[in-house]
């Protein structure tokens, strides 16, 4: 869950900032050369440039931004038993999943939670927290490592970066052609493009960004039962199963961690529709049934 949400706040940010700098610099004027029409052609290709290049920015700064917001200690000498062993069990299951070893690191969390990203499989970073080491025996542990292991053998990170270029691109067209539309039938603007215009762009690609939302967490959850076939593969079936279980008895207590929101039972319909996570229960059931 960590991994998605640090890639996706940092895409919206860096789509409004694209955005904001091609309307500064009178991009966007090129869209309707006569100062009546709206240049379909050329307006895909503007949606495209600012929607591909604010994903694959996340991407590339996805590794960055996930060690300075969440205070990862990578490990480059291994300071006692337990890090060499994560180090060990990371650089074995790399190598069984054919991938580059990647950075292992620590971050400190009560909660037991792991991540993995990265901008491609041979530069990727695994970090688990304090919690999980804590929480968790080392079958349990070394499964969750087979987990994380495998998004970054699967793809996972390039291909949501695809995949979240696509909607970008989408939002960005529709909502500006929404906001010609609207500045046309509604506020009468004959020539150019009025404030409606761009107020309105702004709340539709708002509004549309946060419907597309679900159509990448929807592929998100699609690619944890990947992940979770993965880990058994590398860590065993049964210790897989154990880690998701042993996640699933935390969310029985009073106080669960934000960041085990996303594997709440009880969550509404709405709640799961922009859950990165399927429940756990369909999780283990999936695992049983091989």
């Amino acid at each position: 869950m960590l991994r998605i949400f640090l890639f996706l706040g940092t895409n919206i940010a860096i789509i409004a900032l694209l955005s904001v700098t091609f309307s500064l610099l009178g991009f966007q004027g090129l869209l309707a050369e006569n100062g009546v029409d709206l240049d379909l052609t050329a307006l895909m290709i503007y949606a495209g440039v600012i929607g591909f290049s604010g994903a694959f920015i996340s991407l590339f700064l996805s590794k960055f931004m996930a060690k300075r917001s969440m205070g990862v200690h990578v490990i480059e000498q291994p300071a006692d038993t337990t890090q060499r062993w994560l180090v060990d069990t990371v650089r074995r299951q790399a190598e069984m999943a054919g991938i580059g070893m990647p950075e292992v690191g620590l971050f400190n969390s009560q909660s037991p939670n792991a991540f993995a990203t990265g901008w491609n499989r041979n530069n990727a970073l695994v970090a688990v927290s304090t919690g999980l080491l804590s929480h968790m025996n080392k079958n349990e542990v070394e499964a969750v490592l087979a987990h994380e292991v495998s998004h970054v053998a699967n793809g996972d990170m390039v291909t949501m970066t695809l995949i979240q270029g696509v909607v970008n691109t989408f939002v960005v067209f529709l909502s500006r052609v929404i906001g010609h539309v609207v500045d046309r039938v509604v506020f009468k603007v004959e020539r150019g493009h009025g404030p409606a215009f761009w107020i309105v762009s702004i709340i539709a690609e708002i509004i549309l960004g946060f419907l597309a939302m679900m159509l990448v967490m929807w592929f998100s959850r699609y690619r944890e039962f990947r992940a979770d076939e993965g880990g058994a593969k590398l860590a065993g079936r049964a210790n897989m199963i154990a880690a998701l279980a042993k996640l699933k008895s935390f969310q029985g207590t009073p106080d669960m961690p934000d960041e085990m929101a996303a594997f709440a039972i009880n969550a509404g319909k709405i709640q799961k529709l922009f859950s990165s996570h399927p429940p756990l229960e369909k999780r283990i059931e999936n695992l049983r049934a091989g």
